[in-house]
C-alpha cells in the first residue's frame, strides 16, 4: 500500500518511514501542506491508501489541509499529532479525518489503526474518480453526474435544480461513495456549525435530495450514525 506521510520533522519522518517500510508500506514524505496536496493530485501511479497527517505544519494548519483533502479526495486521513485535547480531536473528526492518534504513540497501535482504516475504506477502483476530459471537475455515479465548477447536477442527462446547501451536501457524500458520514461531520462541513439544533435541517435536506433526484436508493441512512452514498446502477 502507498502511504503519504505529512510531517515537517525530518528525524521523526525518517524513523517512522523506516518502520512503515518494514511492514510493507511504500512511503512518500511531504514536509508541508502544499507538498502533501500536490502529492495527492491524480497521476500515473497507484493512489495512496492512507494519509498520516501531522497538524503542526510550517505553511498551514493540518486542520486546513485535512479539509482541503476531503473536498477533493476520498483518501483516508489519520491525524497524528501531539494535540491531545478533546476539542482538537472532535474538530479533526468533524472535518473528515478517519482517525486521530496522539503522540507519543505505540507503533503497533498506529499500524493497527492504519490497517483498520484501510479495511473500512472502499478500494480505489470503487471510489469516484475525476473524468479524463475534465480532471477534478466531475463526479459520476451511475446515472448521476455532478459538475463541481458549475454546481450542475443531472440524472440521465436531465438537469436537477438544487439549492446551495443541497448541492454541498450531495457533493460531500458523493466524493466518498460507500463511506458513512456521521451526522456531526456533515453539519460541520456543510453548515459550518455544531450539531446542536441543526439535526432536523439535515434530515429535511436529505429528504429533499431524495425527492428531487428520484434515485431512492442513492442516499442510505445508517441508523444511529449518519448517511452514505450507494452507487446506483447505470
Amino acid at each position: 500500500m502507498r502511504l503519504l506521510l505529512v510531517e515537517d520533522d525530518d528525524h521523526v519522518a525518517a524513523a517512522l518511514s523506516a518502520v512503515l517500510a518494514r511492514h510493507g508500506f511504500a512511503v512518500t514524505h511531504a514536509r508541508s501542506g502544499e507538498e502533501a496536496l500536490r502529492a495527492l493530485l491524480p497521476g500515473d501511479g497507484a493512489p495512496f491508501g492512507v494519509v498520516l497527517l501531522d497538524l503542526g505544519l510550517p505553511d498551514q494548519d493540518g486542520f486546513e489541509v485535512c479539509g482541503r483533502i476531503r473536498r477533493s479526495s476520498g483518501t483516508p486521513v489519520i491525524m497524528v499529532t501531539a494535540r491531545a485535547d478533546t476539542r482538537s480531536k472532535i474538530h479533526g473528526l468533524n472535518l473528515g479525518a478517519d482517525d486521530y492518534v496522539v503522540k507519543p504513540y505505540d507503533t503497533g497501535e498506529l499500524l493497527a489503526r492504519i490497517h483498520a482504516v484501510a479495511r473500512r475504506t472502499p478500494p480505489a477502483e470503487g471510489r469516484v474518480r475525476p473524468t479524463a476530459s475534465s480532471p477534478g471537475s466531475e463526479l459520476r455515479l451511475g446515472p448521476l453526474t455532478i459538475e463541481l465548477p458549475t454546481r450542475r447536477v443531472s440524472v440521465d442527462g436531465v438537469v436537477v435544480p438544487l439549492t446551495r446547501k443541497e448541492f454541498d451536501l450531495l457533493a460531500l457524500l458523493a466524493r466518498r461513495p460507500g463511506v458513512v458520514f456521521r451526522r456531526e461531520q456533515i453539519i460541520s462541513e456543510v453548515w459550518r456549525t455544531s450539531w446542536e439544533g441543526t439535526g432536523r435541517t439535515l434530515e429535511v435536506h436529505i429528504a429533499s435530495l431524495r425527492a428531487k433526484l428520484r434515485l431512492p436508493a442513492l442516499i442510505e441512512t445508517v441508523r444511529g450514525v449518519g448517511y452514505k452514498i450507494v452507487v446506483p446502477a447505470a
